[in-house]
């Protein structure tokens, strides 16, 4: 008997509000099997030859939702629509002046019309209170000029009925870090945004021994009285590869910022916190470029105009003899469906539109790709092990890191077929940490015949999608309720309540009619702070971008045992720390059955 490809109400929904094409005077998909075909003809089409067969290959891989691609590559592909096929992109740098602040404005505005979320560092802005050099006024600081990108991103409709997204990131040693930090403590405020402090290693060691901690800025941007009362520092600023006199506009206790930051993300979920050293050195171009800031959603760690182009192995649909004895991963499937998304997503590169020149130059010079999974929860759910256990972070570990090696030889495999990524310089490129881990084979392969893509893997929060595979747990978040209720927003703008069951729940109460689930049905208030924690830090080695994953925090949970999952995050080499803890400000994330609630994570816009 063939299953029906929807199996609940809202993973239709999601497709046909989201992802089917809708053609004025046309019929456009008339199925997600339509979908399906529009999509791996479109990718296939610029292949030089033996189109007809990747474009099958393709489509077996999307069949079934066993790959899902970013919702801009499902939206966007083979339709006649100025719109890109890539999730998101991080902006270039915001000139600290009128005119460089409204045409970034301006290329912010183009990006997201395009259906492309943004990332920006807003360091480069002077504080508030500083004078300006030409007009005479004062800096109103970063927090002020985000709130003009807040109300853009309000009225700008991205694409059909999605939301807006946008992060915003500052340095911990800005001026204006404390104003950043209480950016969002009422509700309303800057909500088209998620905040991050990019918090350096030089940070962490003042703050575990409680040091001075200065505050500067730039004396070049500052006026000539500012820069001779205030003492001077060299510090990388705009160039990461030399220092520039900055002056200390204010000194502060490392450790009172650190407990500033901390106690605004327990009482409001926000900021995040960026490992931003770490991401620099496991970076693979780290020899060209410096990043400071992320997507939204925080999987892709990007320099200026990089961009996001995103896809998710749905791990269910490689669980061989689900809830059995004998249940396990397909690995050779699995591997199977890695060489067909590499090479799925490396054409994406060159199909995609993009809104700026310097966003196609970027994405066609390093041709970075993220390849990611998303099922995690119902897989191990599915091979009978318990999230928090041991067994099931080594399940993890295996299979990411399959897909990982898997990734990388693909994408040798394909350099060799159709040359290296322009910005690849062999030897600079081997001595990347990231690199220097990888199987000696890979390394050997990479060194002969160099590679087609600079990064390969990030797992991405993958919830819409996730949602129209019939709502598998998403990412590598463990389910959140086997059964929950939840609000969507609706073309119209109005609200429409879904009552959800897990994907696993679903088949086991399929396969085991009145049978009680098992020990391993765990859901997310099951589980400690910590298990969260201990799976992101299993997966981290296997994946070079980053992985979004979100840390729920109870509403009892005491304040400094709260504190230090942020500490152990930095100590196991996490590239970021995001946690959500229910409160007044944000609300809940999800409710359960029988409740009314709404979506309103540390991540409210989620651009797939």
């Amino acid at each position: 008997m063939i299953q029906a490809p929807f199996q609940s109400e809202i993973a239709r929904y999601i497709w046909d509000s989201k992802y089917r094409h809708h053609e004025q005077g046309g019929r456009g998909d008339g199925s997600i099997e339509e979908t399906w075909q529009r999509v791996a003809q479109g990718v296939a089409g610029i292949e030089p030859r033996n189109g007809n067969a990747w474009r099958e290959r393709f489509l077996s891989s999307l069949q079934g939702f066993a790959f899902l691609p970013g919702g801009r590559i499902l939206a966007g592909t083979g339709v006649a629509r100025d719109v890109t096929l890539f999730n998101c992109f991080v902006m270039g740098p915001v000139e600290d002046s009128l005119e460089g602040i409204f045409d970034a404005l301006r290329e912010g505005a183009l990006t997201m019309q395009q259906g492309g979320g943004i990332g920006y560092d807003f360091s480069s802005l002077r504080p508030y209170g500083s004078a300006a050099r030409r007009v005479g006024g004062i800096a109103s600081g970063p927090v002020s000029f985000m709130r003009i990108w807040d109300t853009m991103c309000d009225t700008l409709v991205s694409t059909a009925s999605r939301r807006g997204a946008m992060m915003a990131s500052l340095r911990c040693d800005h001026p204006d870090i404390e104003r950043f930090i209480d950016a969002k403590n009422q509700p309303g405020e800057l909500r088209h945004f998620n905040l991050s402090v990019q918090v350096s290693d030089p940070f962490m060691t003042a703050v575990e021994r409680n040091e001075d901690w200065p505050l500067l800025f730039p004396a070049k941007a500052l006026p000539g009285d500012v820069r001779g009362g205030g003492r001077i520092i060299e510090r990388c600023w705009s160039d990461p590869r030399h220092a520039e006199p900055c002056v200390v506009m204010d000194i502060v206790k490392a450790g009172e910022l650190w407990e500033r930051i901390m106690r605004a993300t327990y009482d409001y979920a926000e900021p995040g916190v960026l490992f931003i050293d770490s991401i620099n050195r496991m970076n693979n171009l780290r020899y060209r470029e410096w990043i400071s800031t992320t997507n939204p959603c925080g999987e892709i760690p990007l320099p200026a105009h990089g961009a996001c182009n995103l896809g998710s192995l749905n791990l269910t649909r490689f669980v061989m003899a689900p809830f059995s004895e004998s249940a396990a991963f397909d690995y050779p499937a699995v591997e199977q469906s890695v060489k067909a998304a590499v090479r799925f997503l490396d054409n994406v590169v060159d199909l995609s539109r993009f809104p700026l020149p310097a966003q196609q130059r970027q994405a066609r010079g390093t041709r970075r790709i993220g390849l990611g999974i998303t099922g995690l929860a119902d897989s191990l759910i599915m091979l009978g092990l318990h999230y928090a256990d041991a067994r099931a972070r080594e399940e993890a570990v295996r299979v990411m890191a399959r897909i990982c090696h898997a990734a990388y030889r693909s994408s040798i495999e394909l350099a060799e077929e159709k040359g290296v990524f322009p910005y690849f310089e062999r030897d600079a490129y081997l001595q990347s940490p990231f690199i220097r881990s990888l199987p000696d084979d890979i390394q050997l392969g990479i060194a002969r015949h160099g590679i087609r893509n600079s990064h390969l893997t990030a797992i991405a929060p993958a919830g819409t999608i996730s949602l129209l595979a019939n709502n598998v747990s998403s990412g590598i978040e463990p389910v959140y309720a086997f059964s929950q209720r939840r609000r969507i927003r609706q073309a119209s703008g109005q609200y429409k309540q879904y009552d959800l069951t897990d994907y696993a729940w679903q088949r086991w109460q399929n396969m085991n009619p009145g049978k009680p689930r098992s020990e391993a049905f765990v859901d997310s208030a099951g589980l400690s702070p910590q298990d969260h924690l201990r799976m992101q830090a299993a997966l981290q080695p296997y994946v070079d971008n980053a992985i979004s994953k979100t840390i729920n925090i109870p509403s009892d949970y005491p304040y400094e045992d709260f504190k230090a999952i942020y500490r152990q995050a930095f100590k196991l080499g996490l590239k970021g720390c995001t946690t959500f803890r229910p409160n007044p400000v944000s609300g809940e994330i999800l409710s359960g059955a029988g409740e009314t609630g709404h979506h309103c994570s540390n991540f409210p816009c989620e651009p797939d």
